[in-house]
């Protein structure tokens, strides 16, 4: 007695309704996960496999799949002959198409598609550079000449690539499609394949004698100059794009872009984040404590600010519009944080030192606050000489 066969859709997965999409990722999967390249001498998953590509082969193919949602498997048992998986044919052209277009994917072979041929229009290559900017010339914006070795069009052949007088031939390999079709017989059917055609490269043309001066490429190497316009309120690592001025198309496809990464150098006193900039500033103790101001360098020049009385060290103050702006609109800025530090004095005449211990004693005699608490019991000896630590 024949085994029976399941169905279509409860070997892929799928409901009844599902796209060709859906159909289409539920067969890579299981394609991938019972391929016998995958699981060679195992045939269980041989077996799945096939009835995997079965099932996919007649649900993607919109007229199979109408005869088989009306008639179920009885659509196809007169069909091939029973030359594949339980009497469906898998010699046929429209499986060999689905297998080379899937696993073109999986195991990196040359697979029949759909889109555009290996000769058609392509964009040029992006060419990538770099240019050096200061700190002020990015906040601010700037222009600056960069130079580039790039590809432009042979004069001589005028971009063609033949020797003057002569004209690029219609490939007889492939017929001018810059893509060969062959063919390959397996334990699961016919399989197409599609490569670039070696003997154009793709192009569909294939030049007998080629131009002295560019080799039959059709461009020659060239320096240019390019004036690049630095935006304000550009950051480090960022891109220029200069469009068009790239590598070159492919059978007349339009130029690549040049793209500039911009470095930003290091800056003394100012550090960035985002739009904003943070600077730290060192303030006296008087200042600190009487208030008073100070001057403050900012990206537009020196700025006064009013210190408040009774400053505290490490006391952050807030420049606003003082900052980075914005790349899309430069008259939005960040702002300017800067944090005042207050600064003790190193060295100090006798007098200064006097005038201190004054001050001191009048706000505090924090000078003596130790004395006046006195050791505790466990801090030393009765003879008065301090007790050795643990460790000692």
């Amino acid at each position: 007695m024949a085994e029976q066969k399941r169905d279509y859709y409860e070997v892929l997965g799928v409901d009844k309704n599902a796209d060709d999409a859906a159909l289409k990722k539920a067969y890579r999967v299981l394609a991938k996960k019972y391929h016998p390249d995958m699981n060679p001498g195992d045939a269980e998953a041989e077996k799945k496999f096939k009835e995997a590509s079965e099932a996919y082969a007649v649900l993607s193919d919109p007229e199979k799949r109408r005869q088989y949602d009306q008639f179920g498997h009885a659509a196809f048992d007169g069909g091939a002959g029973g030359s594949g998986f339980g009497g469906f044919d898998f010699s046929s052209a429209d499986f060999g198409d689905i297998f080379g277009d899937i696993f073109g994917d999986f195991f990196g072979g040359g697979s029949r598609r759909g889109g555009r041929s290996s000769n058609a229009p392509m964009k040029g290559a992006n060419i990538r550079t770099s240019v050096r900017v200061t700190f002020e010339e990015a906040v601010f914006g700037t222009t600056k000449t960069i130079e580039l070795n790039t590809k432009e069009e042979c004069k001589t052949c005028h971009g063609t690539g033949a020797k003057p007088g002569t004209e690029p031939t219609t490939c007889g390999k492939c017929g001018g499609k810059g893509q060969v079709v062959f063919t390959q017989q397996s334990f699961f059917g016919t399989v197409r394949n599609v490569q670039t055609c070696p003997d154009c490269n793709g192009t569909g043309k294939v030049i007998r004698e080629k131009c002295s001066d560019c080799r039959g490429s059709g461009y020659v190497p060239m320096k240019k100059r390019f004036e690049v316009d630095i935006p304000a309120g550009i950051d480090n690592g960022q891109c220029k794009r200069l469009a068009g001025q790239g590598e070159p198309g492919v059978n007349g496809g339009p130029r690549g872009d040049v793209l500039v990464e911009v470095i930003v150098g290091r800056h003394p006193i100012f550090q960035r984040q985002d739009y904003n900039i943070f600077s730290t500033v060192p303030i006296s103790f008087p200042v600190a404590a009487l208030g008073g101001e100070v001057m403050i360098d900012t990206v537009d020049g020196k700025v006064i600010y009013d210190v408040k009385p009774g400053t505290q060290t490490d006391t952050r103050v807030r420049l606003k519009g003082k900052g980075v702006p914005n790349l899309r609109n430069k008259e939005v800025r960040g702002d300017h944080y800067v944090t005042l530090v207050v600064q003790v004095p190193d060295r100090l005449s006798g007098e200064a030192k006097d005038l201190l211990r004054r001050f001191d004693e009048v706000s505090g005699d924090s000078l003596n606050a130790a004395k006046k608490a006195g050791p505790s019991p466990e801090g030393k000896e009765k003879d008065g000489k301090k007790k050795k630590g643990f460790f000692k």
